[in-house]
């Protein structure tokens, strides 16, 4: 049996509908509209997402992170359509200032009403609060891409844009991958929206080349085992505008998923919980199937 067939057995056995539906949309001919549907279940009455959308935190209200969570599924299924009304629910959860200081949405450890339902240790609120752009940057992106310019919450991405820039010119490099990561997202809807005028695209493009360079983990042998940064957190196709600078890191990591896979078609969850070890057994099978996604979808493009 080849690493595909691997692959589909488990997550064919293992996975929640929406992976499942995500795993047909990308390799089964499978329709956008099953994916949509998967992944209205875990939207809110107020637009956000929750519901444990993002395994480690099993929230039912919603959060700025486990709305990035859908905005990552939207961008995996290709929905440009600025008027579905996931996207409208979305744009109106990100208008309503809920967990939002007036510059940053609220990140991991931000939202106190995880702590009242099961989650992993960096998700337990803490008032000593820490400052960064994740998921900000991205979220940014997002509604550069979907609202309509004539908007507030436009007007708003637009000041906010420049701000986040600032910072992460300021605070350059950044130690925190994820945040790498929300910067790179950020150029990258810019970039697709042909948005010049807000910021330095050139210097922003070869910044987070340094930036990438700066948080990719080049000792591989901790790779399978250490809750790492891989190349895949930034660059997912051949034509990233970051490929070309990181070419053997990105192919290594591609034979690396080929010699890793498990005999059961997952790859290994290098994080653990630690506690509410009944939820933590049923999110780790949870995010195996998101794993298995993540890197057929990267052995496909490289």
């Amino acid at each position: 049996m080849d690493y595909y067939a691997r692959a589909k057995k488990f997550i064919l056995k293992n996975s929640r509908p929406l992976d499942m539906a995500r795993w047909n949309y990308l390799f089964e001919n499978g329709s956008r509209e099953e994916v949509i549907s998967a992944l209205k279940t875990y939207q809110n009455i107020d637009g956000g997402f929750a519901n444990a959308l993002e395994p480690d935190c099993w929230n039912v209200n919603s959060t700025p992170m486990q709305t990035w969570v859908a905005t990552q599924i939207i961008k995996e299924i290709n929905l440009d359509d600025k008027t579905h009304p996931i996207i409208k629910g979305i744009l109106d959860y990100l208008s309503s200032n809920d967990e939002f200081d007036g510059h940053r949405w609220n990140g991991l450890n931000t939202v106190v009403t995880n702590d009242n339902y099961p989650h992993a240790p960096w998700w337990s609120y803490s008032q000593k609060q820490e400052l960064t752009y994740n998921p900000t940057a991205s979220l940014i992106g997002f509604i550069l891409k979907y609202a309509e310019k004539d908007t507030v919450i436009y007007k708003l991405a637009c000041e906010l844009s420049k701000e986040a820039y600032n910072y992460f010119k300021k605070s350059f490099p950044l130690e925190s991958m994820h945040e790498s990561a929300c910067f790179v997202e950020l150029y990258e809807y810019m970039k697709e929206c042909s948005i010049c005028n807000l910021l330095d695209m050139e210097e922003f493009k070869k910044l987070l080349q340094k930036q990438i360079k700066q948080v990719i983990t080049y000792d591989t042998k901790t790779w399978n085992t250490d809750y790492v940064c891989k190349p895949s957190l930034f660059i997912n196709s051949k034509s990233s505008d970051f490929y070309l600078e990181n070419k053997d890191i990105c192919d290594f990591e591609c034979q690396f998923i080929l010699n890793t896979q498990n005999n059961d078609g997952s790859w290994n969850v290098t994080w653990d919980w630690n506690n509410y070890l009944e939820e933590w057994a049923i999110s780790k099978n949870w995010w195996k199937s998101d794993i298995i996604i993540k890197n057929i979808k990267y052995i496909k493009e490289f």
